[in-house]
């Protein structure tokens, strides 16, 4: 008897809430989660499992919890489908349902003549009717009314397209691009770290010299104000809102009205950065002098134009907007970890609050200024890009989560969950698992919220972008939960409401004619990239991973097509590293390892001559064992992603340079310099944006590229 049969409740009470008892690990092992985990994720979600009457208490909560609302919290359905609506009034009383649409216009639903048994909830009986969700409905965000005796409650009814169909994605044209780390490529006038103007500058030489169709890019989500500044993209304090790193000074139409004596202190700040230095990326000295360069331009009074364009996008952002920039002024001042702030100041929603902010309208504003500069600059990138010719244009990335200690996690305290982390189980490149130390949302208090806090998110950031990543787009199928203080590999699996929030992910696109891709690696059920798939987000392909179950290598013909398929990845070295045992090499110095360096050293060298030899058959390598070098190769697996019939392909802007180190190890913090190094040729010299067009591999993968036969 397995410690799962011992405790019936706790795993009937575990279903319940979504919370998996059991799972098939990547290696294809059948996993028991332990008692512990299942008893700490319940709780974690509001459930009491401090004692067997406490499990079927919270059981019986859950299972009647439905039976004591008039209206599901939010209906989410797609078009042309005829749904059903349960509503549930005082046994006996009558109900009258309706809708109204974003456009103003109201329909009044037809009820179904379906009996259920009435329920005894809290000493009253509650009757269900059901009532039609016709199939006739546009597209949109609506309200649906339900009103009995003389009580209206009301919940959104959001209607998403059954496909999403991007514009950029409405011809059969195959699309290639660049997929870059920003804040690497530095040129001379960026400040140390790349910026939303090299943004442009890269995505307009790309879609000229190499007929680029996108530039995608890492997250540019908000860090902290204060110092030191995180260097993860994918460990924010707000992913709704933009880093002002990226911000180019220079760029600010105010900064042409700077008096003569605060040009010459922006000329000394801008002085200090080299983009030929060596060194990792020093992001707290870029924040202080870009900080106190950005407080001078912001001395400019605007125009009334200019202030017109501010107050609108002010307006158009509202309070998720305020929230984001008073924590930023509430860092500043009591610093970044906001419990330990004084009690009445850690409530987003407090009188206390509301009052800071009025009495500091000064720090706040700045925040918010910063935002709408950023706002404008991200626009002015996607607009350089599609001049440039580009079908896409800038594809942004959306990471997993957030820090515990930002914006986001107070702000949105309601919607996330405490008490435990996201992360990823064991596999093949992290064999004891992963925690990322970020809150997950909450599934239950999401759907209470009407999904608003995630719609929100995607509308920022899918303002001024061609398309958008999702980072482990698993997430919104279900979650690798760590309870605190476990360790990785002792998670369990939460699931999520996949079918709302893949509709609502799919009808923000559509409004703005974005593509959406989800990064699918890992552990993916067939069925979820099937689902994906019929809902028109592309999937993603990475050659490294590209094999049929038994080991073999995947033909270029066998890969999917609906897919953006590159060599490598971010969270694995460039190419050219990867093909020296570079990922080897750290995982060993990290202690990462759970097989010997030698073993795991045979094992890349057998996966390189695998891909030696089927480039070779292909004709894409000098044959008769012909010795080749790296570039080469490099050129030669580019050529196979070529072949292949993914929709999209991209092409990582360190493998056009020669670059061999990874910007990121999985599973690590300081132990290595993740998201600090400088896009550097072979010899980790830096190579500036200026001089990218006459990189060593730029015209050898060019040409393998376009040759495709």
């Amino acid at each position: 008897m397995t410690e799962m049969e011992q405790q019936p409740d706790l795993s009937e009470l575990a279903r319940a809430y979504g919370v998996a008892t059991e799972y098939w690990s990547q290696s294809g092992d059948y996993v028991t989660v332990r008692r512990e985990t299942i008893a700490a994720v319940l709780q974690s979600l509001g459930a009491d499992t401090s004692s067997s009457d406490a499990v079927l208490q919270s059981l019986e909560e859950i299972q009647n919890r439905h039976w004591r609302n008039t209206l599901p919290p939010v209906f989410v359905t797609v078009a042309g489908e005829e749904k059903n609506i349960w509503v549930h009034v005082p046994h006996g009383e009558s109900v009258s349902v309706s809708i109204e649409l974003e456009g103003g216009e109201g329909i009044a639903l037809e009820q179904l003549g379906r009996w259920v048994e009435p329920q005894e909830i809290d000493g009253s009986l509650v009757g269900e009717a059901t009532f039609i969700v016709p199939s006739t409905l546009p597209i949109g965000w609506h309200v649906l009314r339900a009103e009995t005796q003389g009580v209206v409650t009301e919940i959104p009814l959001i209607v998403s397209p059954v496909t999403l169909n991007s514009p950029s994605l409405a011809h059969d044209k195959r699309m290639v691009g660049v997929m870059a780390q920003l804040y690497s490529v530095r040129s001379s006038r960026s400040w140390g770290v790349g910026d939303l103007s090299d943004l442009s500058e890269l995505a307009a030489w790309s879609a000229r010299t190499l007929g680029a169709d996108f530039c995608a890019i890492n997250p540019l989500h908000a860090p902290a104000p204060t110092l030191p500044v995180s260097p993860s993209p994918y460990l924010p304090s707000s992913r709704r809102f933009t880093s002002p790193l990226y911000v180019r000074v220079e760029a600010i139409p105010e900064f042409a009205y700077v008096d003569g004596v605060g040009r010459k202190k922006i000329r000394r700040l801008a002085a200090k950065f080299d983009p030929t230095d060596p060194a990792l990326i020093d992001r707290d000295a870029v924040w202080q002098a870009k900080r106190k360069a950005l407080q001078i331009v912001h001395g400019v009074l605007l125009t009334p134009g200019r202030r017109a364009a501010y107050e609108a996008y002010v307006e158009r952002e509202g309070a998720g907007l305020m929230n984001a920039c008073t924590w930023n002024a509430l860092a500043e001042e009591y610093g970044p970890k906001w419990r330990a702030w004084p009690s009445a100041l850690q409530d987003p929603n407090s009188t206390e609050v509301q009052q800071w902010r009025s009495d500091h309208v000064a720090a706040v504003e700045f925040h918010v200024w910063l935002q709408w500069l950023l706002d404008e600059q991200l626009a002015s990138a996607q607009g350089a890009a599609k001049r440039a010719g580009m079908q896409i244009g800038v594809i942004h990335d959306l990471a997993v989560g957030v820090a515990f200690d930002g914006a986001d996690a107070w702000a949105l305290q309601d919607v996330l969950a405490q008490g435990v982390s996201v992360g990823a189980p064991p596999d093949m490149y992290n064999q004891k698992g992963q925690n990322w130390a970020q809150p997950p949302w909450r599934p239950d208090a999401l759907a209470e919220a009407g999904f608003r806090p995630f719609r929100d998110m995607l509308r920022t950031i899918l303002q001024h972008s061609g398309g958008l990543r999702i980072d482990h787009i698993l997430g919104l199928f279900r979650m690798w939960w760590v309870p605190e203080g476990m360790e990785p590999f002792d998670g369990t699996y939460v699931t999520f409401d996949h079918e709302a929030l893949i509709g609502i992910l799919v009808l923000e696109a559509h409004r703005t004619g974005a593509v959406i891709i989800g990064e699918d690696l890992g552990t993916v059920e067939p069925w979820v990239q099937d689902f994906l798939q019929r809902r028109g987000i592309l999937g993603t392909s990475i050659l490294w991973f590209e094999r049929w179950p038994g080991g073999t290598i995947k033909q270029p013909e066998e890969w999917r097509g609906d897919v953006l398929a590159s060599v490598t990845v971010h969270d694995l070295p460039p190419t050219a590293g990867y093909l020296a045992g570079e990922h080897v090499r750290i995982r060993s110095d990290l202690g990462l390892l759970n097989r010997s360096v030698s073993d795991e050293l045979r094992v890349a060298e057998l996966e390189n001559s695998e891909w030696v030899a089927v480039l070779r058959e292909r004709g894409w390598l000098p044959g008769d064992d012909a010795e080749v070098s790296v570039d080469q190769i490099v050129a030669a697996l580019h050529r196979f992603v070529a072949a292949t019939p993914a929709r999209l392909i991209g092409v990582s802007l360190p493998d056009l340079v020669g670059d061999t180190r990874a910007q990121n190890q999985p599973g690590t913090d300081q132990e290595y310099p993740n998201w600090r190094i400088p896009l550097a040729d072979r010899n980790q010299q830096p190579v500036p944006l200026e001089e990218l067009p006459d990189a060593p591999l730029v015209e050898p993968v060019l040409a393998a590229l376009r040759d495709r036969d």
